[in-house]
């Protein structure tokens, strides 16, 4: 199984540096924050795209992933009643899956809970907006070779999708090989009804599920909380998930770079010690 680190976790180092710490300290690959490149990340040059692409490929480290897609620009979001704002946010997240592309990058996930926030007393149409919003952009990440992920969030974040069978549903009704979701194990262990390792047991042999973050429901880094994580790693071996992991923390401390290396390091010793 192959890991990346969430780039903003770094996001204080200049691109190329954040892909020479992330290859040192042992990841196999960065899972970008649009919005650490830019506050326009969807019309990013075609010559920033591929100096962006030449410094990971020059440190011998993969773009695999991008993720929290719609912080940037402001003003968007997949619930609005406003259909002007519903659309220009549509706009954003085809680009994005232009830019994944040519970032190299083949997986999108969609967090994003500020951009999917219900309005007291519009909840089912906030959702039905949202949905209908994942539909209209997986034929764009059809064209663009990407898999495009709903991520369930859990419910101190948002109120709409929280659970990896509410993401589902929607994934199943669009029926695009191109749209699936997530397992987050901070989120799952807030949210969901059975252990995480359980719920990665019963959701990634569906086939809906392209993707899992690494972090603790505490919101720090995987080891850092009291999420266990050798029975997450013995499943996913178990299953021979073929995928990416990103390590995802929320919280730094004591910096970036340390909570990245300690990370890293945490899990690469659990992947050891379960496979014997």
């Amino acid at each position: 199984m192959r890991i990346s680190l969430c780039n903003e976790v770094i996001a204080s180092l200049p691109f190329p540096q954040q892909c020479d710490f992330a290859r040192r300290v042992g990841y196999d690959g960065l899972e970008i924050a649009p919005m650490t490149l830019s506050e326009e990340p969807h019309r990013l040059s075609a010559a920033t795209r591929a100096a962006l692409r030449g410094a990971a490929r020059d440190s011998g480290i993969a773009i695999t992933s991008l993720h929290y897609l719609l912080k940037a620009p402001a003003g968007l979001s997949i619930t609005s009643s406003d259909q002007a704002v519903r659309a220009k946010s549509i706009d954003v997240m085809k680009a994005l899956c232009e830019l994944a592309a040519d970032l190299g990058a083949t997986v999108l996930v969609h967090g994003s809970p500020d951009q999917r926030r219900l309005l007291p007393g519009e909840e089912a149409d906030g959702r039905k907006r949202a949905a209908e919003c994942f539909a209209a952009v997986a034929p764009a990440a059809e064209a663009a070779r990407v898999t495009y992920c709903i991520e369930p969030l859990s419910r101190d974040q948002t109120a709409c999708i929280n659970t990896v069978a509410e993401a589902a549903e929607i994934v199943r009704a669009v029926a695009s090989p191109a749209l699936r979701t997530i397992i987050d194990c901070s989120s799952a262990g807030l949210t969901e009804t059975e252990p995480v390792a359980a719920v990665l047991r019963r959701w990634i042999p569906t086939g809906l599920v392209a993707h899992v973050h690494f972090n603790d429901p505490n919101r720090r880094g995987p080891g850092e909380g009291d999420l266990a994580f050798a029975p997450i790693l013995r499943a996913l071996r178990d299953m021979a998930y073929p995928g990416f992991a990103a390590v995802e923390p929320f919280i730094y401390e004591p910096d970036g770079p340390a909570c990245a290396a300690r990370a890293i390091g945490y899990i690469r010793g659990v992947m050891e010690a379960t496979a014997s």
